[in-house]
């Protein structure tokens, strides 16, 4: 990792970061690490020292809170073990998966202590179905987004093929224009532009109907106005990211096309069970079909906003007046999902796809954030941590995606078995999150154990979607292929 350098002084926190730090809005990211080896701690501080530390934001506190308008980052003297802990834990513990998930849950308990820089790990020498031992980091939001630390993540590792190698940083470009100066391009753009202006305004709108009185129907998954402050659960399954490739071309989409569209199906059926249960106790029971007609349900989908789609080089993020700055560049979209039980498990990623596609002809995740920092600025952060609350409180779901190193890495000697980064804080009562990583896709949820119960189940549903949409998938491009071979 490039030296960032240390604080001159005090710094101001961003808007976003202040809407973090709100009492509202007092968001974590939590992140569970599997390796292929046992820890050794001593090689993990050794590189944290060397790495982690140097970054300016981890070896700062935060200071003067009043009226969240004063908020500063300050550096201060960091003590490795303030901020690492290896509990003394048996190698042979019965139910090792549950105690894990236990353990991460209990973290969502206690807050952090801001008189300290507002990031800790815990390595957990214990061997799971996943990987012979644990790592779990816990960082406040207001350090940075998911970008940001999957950025600062590949800086801090090394490829498991080549020791001395960074990891390859994924690369994703934003679509562009054409250099064609033709008349019909012209018009093709006066009505493209169009066409962003009125989805933008129509968004826009339906994001105030939402903070106003737009409400999600009441559903089994739909949390309590305050399930933010309740503790949380963590559980999360590894599928093939080589399946997902695979209907993303079969079905010409985009990979996040294909997860929420997994997503949209697996909250299908996991709310058809949960009606069909609640029916059974009304004495009334439906064989096929449980779901009410007409039931609307949202997720706030997060989007990176940066000039650069995509992770980017973390010494061109710290780099002074970069346009892909460190920091919380997060804005997000209210997509709506079609909670149906479909005939052809394809129709999900389809309906998807044309809702994602028509999301990206509107500046919707642009205005989001900016709006709220707007408001912070205007009006101070109490009245912006209530805007973004009521707006996420009105939803029902939130989802992310976020791409992750394209092989497999160490990290300060310890090979990685998976990714499994995580949210809490939000006033969902379930939170999705996809991770690639390699060839592997990790789903985690994060739930609020008072309404979901059972994650597991749900992950049961999210990952038999994504088996019946890739063998759909698979049907259809041997039609293809059979079809060209006859013509």
């Amino acid at each position: 990792m490039a030296n960032s350098g240390a604080l001159i002084g005090e710094e101001a926190l961003s808007p976003a970061a202040q809407l973090f730090q709100s009492p509202s809005l007092n968001c974590y990211i939590v992140t569970m690490i599997g390796f292929k080896t046992k820890i050794n701690p001593n090689f993990v501080k050794a590189g944290l020292e060397q790495t982690l530390l140097k970054h300016p934001l981890f070896s700062s506190k935060i200071v003067d809170g009043k009226e969240g308008r004063n908020m500063k980052w300050t550096p201060t003297t960091l003590k490795l073990e303030n901020h690492v802990f290896v509990p003394n834990l048996d190698p042979n513990i019965d139910h090792p998966d549950q105690f894990v998930e236990d353990y991460v849950s209990n973290l969502t308990k206690t807050p952090m202590d801001l008189s300290k820089p507002l990031w800790e790990i815990h390595l957990l020498n214990v061997k799971t179905s996943d990987a012979e031992a644990v790592g779990v980091f816990r960082i406040h939001h207001s350090i940075g987004d998911g970008t940001s630390l999957t950025s600062l993540l590949i800086a801090s590792t090394r490829k498991t093929s080549d020791p001395e190698a960074l990891p390859t940083v994924p690369i994703k470009k934003r679509a562009g224009s054409t250099n064609s100066n033709t008349t019909f391009w012209w018009l093709l753009s006066i009505w493209f532009v169009l066409r962003l202006i009125w989805n933008t305004c129509v968004d826009f709108t339906l994001f105030l109907a939402t903070f106003l009185f737009l409400k999600d129907t009441q559903s089994p998954i739909k949390g309590a106005p305050r399930c933010d402050l309740t503790t949380k659960r963590f559980a999360y399954r590894i599928v093939s990211l080589d399946d997902i490739k695979l209907v993303k071309n079969v079905m010409n989409m985009t990979i996040n096309d294909v997860v929420l569209g997994a997503t949209q199906a697996g909250l299908s059926r996991y709310l058809d069970r949960r009606y069909a249960a609640e029916d059974e106790k009304d004495g009334d029971i439906s064989n096929t079909n449980n779901l009410p007609e007409s039931l609307r349900l949202r997720a706030i989908v997060f989007a990176n906003i940066r000039a650069t789609a995509g992770i980017q080089d973390m010494a061109e993020m710290m780099a002074k007046g970069s346009k892909d700055k460190w920091g919380n560049e997060i804005g997000y979209v209210i997509f709506p999902l079609t909670i149906a039980l479909h005939g052809d498990p394809l129709e999900h990623i389809g309906e998807v796809k044309a809702k994602m596609e028509r999301k990206k002809l509107s500046l919707e995740a642009q205005c989001t954030l900016p709006f709220s920092c707007s408001v912070l600025k205007t009006f101070g952060v109490k009245a912006a941590a209530a805007l973004t609350h009521t707006v996420f409180t009105n939803t029902t779901v939130a989802f992310s995606n976020v791409c992750g190193p394209l092989e497999e890495i160490s990290f300060f000697g310890h090979s990685i078995a998976f990714l499994a980064p995580s949210i809490y804080g939000f006033p969902h009562a379930i939170t999705i999150h996809c991770q690639s990583y390699a060839d592997k896709m990790t789903i985690i949820l994060a739930v609020d154990p008072n309404v979901v119960p059972d994650p597991h189940q749900l992950l049961d549903d999210l990952e038999e979607s994504l088996q019946l949409i890739k063998d759909a998938a698979l049907k259809k491009g041997s039609s293809i292929l059979l079809s060209e071979k006859e013509d």
